[in-house]
């Protein structure tokens, strides 16, 4: 879910369509062995990060030569697509998660012994077969805020429901900070979605199969959030300007203190530890749920940093060995979880104040489930994040939550 660069890329060699089981890289098993590997490229995972992060293994392994590619085009989705269509796809992609488009061109690792007990490996399977493996989770429905805001707010206690959630930013408009941060990009979608998981997860627990079945409407569920969500623009909670500010700038914002909360995923906490000019401790707590609703609720959760393998990959055996490496190693693991604020039981590295606040919150969730688009079988029809992102921010140019609702249903009937 971290904001893409859109980074130049440059050609590289190996990988291709070739249609055998094992190597067939430059010089076979003995000689140059090529491995590319479509990465997301983010302020946190830069492309040096990767290219020390798989240094070991091409060291541990002589003759193979691990090509990070960055992007070309709006994203690791993106990206593959085209270089599907010019067949000239990686061996690895990472990021992305199987759809039913996707998995009949990935490797299935359902057999592979290394992939049992890596995280959410079971909620990401598509019809109980395996295609990718992650790193660790990123927890979605987190709120950071920022503790000196609160104090002189006079809120004692953090906000459980979504009624004391917006008691809170009334308090704090008046003790003169913006009380919730957003940007536009694919922020302000996002945010509504991490906001409304923990209770939209209790109101409706096979939200997805009614949703695919028809017997539900995306629209029709999320109307009371879209309806509160606009309160909150109306008066004054969140910037009426937000959509002006792109995706970093509205970290910025909340970290350089004129805001008082932000909504967004774990890997934030990556952004904040570097935050070296930053005067005020941040804290975060879970979502809030609908009133009457158990709290804390369920979790967001995505599977952090998968990787999938290119059934046609001309490197297959190697590009198998390299994901077991990211996925099992414990220096490999432990730099991932790392560098993009991700979390894995079992995997133990220090933990900032902030990260552990979000590892006790993951601990005391009743149960991990997905969001928007969703993974596994849990899934609305692809390009529903960019289309609820984009009706979203209607909201901010004057449509209103029932012209929300209904356009988003719309987009789902019409991509069923």
């Amino acid at each position: 879910m971290t904001a893409t660069l859109l980074l130049g890329l440059t050609a590289c060699g190996g990988g291709g369509f070739s249609d055998g089981d094992g190597d067939s890289g430059k010089g076979g098993d003995g000689g140059d062995r090529t491995v590319r590997v479509l990465v997301n490229i983010t302020p946190n995972l830069t492309k040096t990060f990767w290219n020390d992060l798989v240094a070991p293994f091409e060291k541990a392994h002589p003759g193979v030569d691990v090509k990070i590619e960055a992007p070309t085009g709006k994203g690791v989705a993106d990206t593959l697509q085209q270089q599907l269509a010019a067949g000239d796809a990686p061996d690895v992609v990472e990021t992305l998660l199987p759809d039913k488009t996707l998995a009949p061109q990935m490797l299935d690792l359902t057999d592979e012994p290394w992939t049992k007990g890596t995280p959410l490996v079971e909620e990401a399977s598509l019809d109980g077969r395996v295609y990718a493996v992650g790193v660790g989770e990123q927890a979605q429905s987190l709120v950071f805020y920022n503790k000196d805001a609160f104090r002189e707010a006079g809120i004692d206690e953090l906000p459980r429901t979504t009624g004391e959630f917006t008691a809170a930013m009334g308090k704090l408009k008046r003790a003169g900070y913006l009380p919730l941060q957003t940007a536009g990009d694919f922020t302000t979608g996002l945010q509504l979605l991490q906001l409304t998981d923990p209770s939209l997860a209790q109101r409706h627990p096979d939200w997805y199969q009614k949703v695919q079945a028809g017997d539900l409407t995306v629209g029709e569920t999320m109307r009371p959030y879209l309806k509160q969500y606009k309160t909150w623009i109306d008066r004054g909670y969140i910037d009426k300007n937000a959509l002006g500010l792109k995706y970093a700038d509205g970290e910025t914002s909340f970290l350089s203190g004129k805001s008082a909360m932000y909504v967004m995923g774990s890997w934030f906490t990556a952004t904040e530890a570097a935050a070296d000019d930053k005067d005020f401790e941040v804290g975060a707590f879970p979502a809030p749920v609908d009133k009457g609703q158990k709290a804390p609720g369920p979790q967001g959760a995505t599977l952090a940093a998968p990787y999938m393998i290119l059934k046609k990959s001309g490197s297959k055996d190697t590009a198998r060995e390299l994901v077991e490496w990211l996925v099992t190693d414990k220096k490999a693991v432990t730099a991932q979880l790392k560098q993009d604020g991700n979390f894995r039981g079992g995997f133990d590295r220090d933990l900032s104040p902030l990260e552990r606040d979000v590892q006790k919150i993951l601990d005391d969730a009743s149960a991990r489930v997905a969001q928007g688009e969703g993974y596994g079988d849990d899934t609305l029809p692809k390009g529903f994040n960019t289309a609820w992102n984009t009706e979203v921010q209607g909201l901010y140019t004057g449509r209103s939550p029932d012209d929300v609702a209904k356009a988003v249903d719309r987009w789902v009937e019409a991509h069923r």
